[in-house]
């Protein structure tokens, strides 16, 4: 529970600069105060400002350049905000019944309400889940046991494979999320990519719903596994 009582700490906006670096950086990238404004829809000056007070908090670092990343503190309270939003989510779409992106946004301004008590609760509701709806590890333990998978951009034509996450930084493009759970694009589905074009920078795919097609960037945000992955990696929400 320590976990859950730093992070209920954190003002709300701080944790948004915490989950915002979370995201931009999981591919290991280190990140701008003026990237995070964008991001945020926030000026530099005041992205700045607010890791000034992080760097304070022991929650954000810097190497003396203009770029930040999550000390482990930090990491441990974005992982923890994660998680509250991840759970948010499982119960809006597994549960209530919205889309991945309304559920995204209506997550974003429950996660700070939940009481401990009733985050526990949830996720035993839940089965427990260790990733979010999107496959995303729930946390740092969680990822690095986790097989990290390939970008469905770089299959190859006449490849099988199986949708294994839709990565945060996708996360955060609802038009994308919207396109993909409407194509029935979500992890545990079973893909045969039929063309990839480099000069079209396009991949046609045939899914659960039959062909679709993406943008090599869009895809780039997806990872898959080859063949037919192991149905043990999906999490389902139990039966009530």
């Amino acid at each position: 529970m320590t976990r859950r009582s730093d992070a209920e700490r954190i003002s709300t906006a701080a944790q948004e600069y915490l989950l915002a670096l979370r995201v931009m950086a999981s591919d290991g990238s280190r990140v701008s105060a003026a990237q995070v404004g964008r991001h945020l829809g926030v000026t530099t000056q005041a992205a700045s400002e607010m890791f000034r007070r992080l760097v304070a908090d022991g929650l954000v670092q810097h190497d003396g350049s203009r770029e930040w990343v999550l000390t482990d503190a930090g990491r441990t309270a974005a992982d923890a905000i994660f998680r509250r939003h991840a759970l948010l989510e499982w119960l809006l779409t597994a549960v209530v019944g919205l889309g991945w992106a309304e559920s995204d946004e209506e997550a974003a301004r429950l996660q700070g309400a939940i009481s401990p008590r009733v985050e526990e609760r949830l996720a035993e509701l839940l089965g427990n889940p260790e990733t979010c709806p999107h496959g995303n590890p729930i946390d740092a333990a969680t990822a690095r046991r986790r097989p990290a998978g390939t970008p469905l951009s770089e299959v190859e034509s006449g490849t099988r494979a199986t949708i294994y996450r839709i990565t945060e930084e996708a996360e955060e493009d609802a038009a994308l999320l919207s396109y993909l759970e409407a194509r029935a694009l979500t992890p545990g589905a079973l893909i045969t990519v039929l063309a990839r074009s480099g000069s079209l920078d396009s991949l046609t795919l045939d899914g659960p719903l039959g062909r679709a097609t993406l943008g090599l960037r869009p895809a780039s945000l997806v990872r898959v596994l080859p063949g037919e992955a192991d149905p043990e990696l999906f999490h389902r929400v139990p039966a009530r």
